[in-house]
């Protein structure tokens, strides 16, 4: 499927997000007419995206629910004519105070420098540049280098947010450049395969959720992700509400670092799975746990799928029914409950005695690629948060799946057994994945006190972001309750452009898209 080309905002935005979008975007096309003296040819865009439901299993390899949001970020592009010599990018920013403009040359030989140790917003570009140069490479022999461009970038995605902005940058820069050197029927799936391996030329390193979520979504759906056999996903229909699914996404503004607090949060969180998954594995004498694309090379869900290959014959567990893996996940959570019994932890010492390896060997194989700080692992309370909530997401799916509500009491019903499931992933990761905080806790009762059906974190946690289900009617409440009693209390001086910046209402948004401008200085 190709990315949609289109001459509409009615195309890419809600109903009720279109009147502030063509304000935007008209800014957008006169301040390029401004800066460049001539109109854009056509603009790339594509959206930030919030995870729903699966928090903290992707890395496990189980699937998780992404829906993009209607924040995006937009490069309003003009093509220079390719000349002999050095072809030139010209980069500026809707707002130059904060991102300064760039201008560079790509070498005949079309290899441009990232300098991946430097923090800079032109490195995103830089490095869709570089990712869309390979594929033009592969699938145009005689190609060398990009066109020249003009670019003007306008983003209001939220950075640091747990909103993948750099993916939502990196996936419309390689989309730019595809476009302006001629291809105009980009592949969804080229761009997503793309967009991961330019995002790595900037230093970070991604496992393709965040870019699926940012080029594949349609209007009104969300996108189901899975990671076995192989990464994919599918467009999954929101069912249509008298009042439609809104989802409101609230920072809480407490940062957490992951360089500082990895060692005892993050990075704790993925050697706990892959331990537990190994513990799991001796315990129950299997024959060992395939390598996978798990950060640690094996994962709970090679755990899982190894199991019922041994034990119960199942082979491909894939492609078993949901309902089949919804009984096998809840017999993985009894196991655990009965065969991972240490609420206080395991130490090295235990662990490395039931895996049969040396305390050494096993820090080496997995406690040197992230660096963590733990007297005791809590494999038990990690290995039910995942199995749970790789639950909790067939179960989301299933009520996406049922038909439609026909009266007003359905309607309720369907939005607060949603929300349940939520509200029930924010209990997990607070109470066994302990991935919360008070401020995040905070903004999650408040919004549940004003009308939210659900509320729980989303990205890593420790800070960071929030996503609530709100009835329509009920967003602005949820608003002025968390403005009142947390962004105000606890700052004071918050200016009305933070304020912006912290609530972010969304309804599930599309995927990239390219706009063809046709001259326009206003849409």
């Amino acid at each position: 499927m190709d990315v949609p080309t289109t001459k509409s905002l009615a195309d890419i935005y809600p109903e009720d997000a279109l009147e502030n979008a063509k304000a935007r975007w008209s800014s957008l096309l006169k301040g390029f007419k401004d800066t460049y003296g001539k109109s854009a040819d056509f603009v790339a865009r594509s959206p930030g995206r919030v995870n729903i439901i699966g928090e903290h299993i992707d890395y496990s390899l189980y699937e998780v629910l992404p829906m993009a949001v209607t924040a995006d970020v937009l490069l309003a592009v003009a093509v220079h004519k390719k000349e002999s010599g050095p072809s030139t990018i010209r980069l500026t920013n809707v707002h130059p105070q904060k991102f300064e403009s760039a201008e560079f040359d790509i070498p005949d030989t079309g290899d441009v420098h990232i300098d991946a140790a430097t923090l800079n917003w032109t490195n995103y570009f830089k490095s869709g540049l570089v990712g869309a140069t390979e594929l033009l490479r592969k699938k145009q022999k005689e190609f060398k280098s990009s066109v020249g461009m003009d670019i003007l970038a306008d983003g209001n995605v939220p950075s640091g947010g747990g909103l993948s902005s750099s993916a939502a940058f990196t996936c419309a820069s390689a989309l730019a450049v595809m476009k302006a050197n001629g291809v105009d029927d980009v592949n969804k799936k080229e761009l997503v395969e793309l967009a991961i391996v330019s995002e790595r030329f900037a230093g970070v390193n991604s496992g393709g959720m965040d870019q699926s979520a940012s080029v594949f979504p349609v209007q009104g759906s969300a996108l189901f992700v899975s990671f076995v056999p192989e990464l994919s996903a599918k467009n999954v229909a929101f069912p249509e509400l008298k009042s439609p699914l809104t989802f409101v996404i609230a920072q809480s503004f407490v940062a957490a670092d992951k360089a500082v607090t990895g060692p005892v949060c993050y990075n704790l969180r993925v050697v706990e799975v892959t331990l537990a998954a190994l513990v799991l594995s001796k315990i129950f004498r299997l024959s060992g746990l395939p390598s996978d694309s798990g950060p640690l090379g094996v994962s709970l869900r090679g755990f899982h799928d190894t199991y019922y290959q041994e034990k119960e014959g199942v082979q491909n567990n894939h492609k078993t029914s949901k309902a089949d893996f919804q009984e096998q996940l809840q017999n993985l959570i009894d196991k655990v409950d009965q065969y991972l019994p240490q609420e206080e932890g395991y130490t090295r010492q235990q662990i490395s005695e039931i895996i049969g390896m040396s305390i050494p060997e096993m820090e080496q194989k997995y406690m040197s690629k992230f660096a963590v700080r733990a007297d005791k692992f809590k494999l038990r309370q990690r290995a039910l948060h995942v199995f749970s909530e790789a639950r909790r997401v067939l179960q989301f799916m299933d009520l996406l799946d049922s038909p439609p509500p026909q009266t007003e009491k359905e309607n309720t019903e369907l939005l607060k057994s949603l929300g349940e499931l939520l509200n029930d992933t924010q209990d997990s990761c607070r109470e066994i994945y302990e991935n919360s905080c008070p401020e995040i806790d905070e903004l999650c009762q408040l919004a549940r006190s004003a009308g939210a059906y659900g509320s729980r974190l989303t990205g890593a946690g420790w800070g960071g972001c929030t996503v609530h289900l709100v009835p329509g009617d009920k967003v602005e409440q949820v608003k002025q309750k968390w403005i009142n009693d947390y962004y105000k209390k606890k700052f004071p001086d918050i200016t009305e452009e933070k304020l912006k910046e912290a609530i972010v209402v969304s309804k599930p948004g599309s995927g990239s898209s390219v706009f063809l401008v046709d001259g326009r200085d206003s849409v």
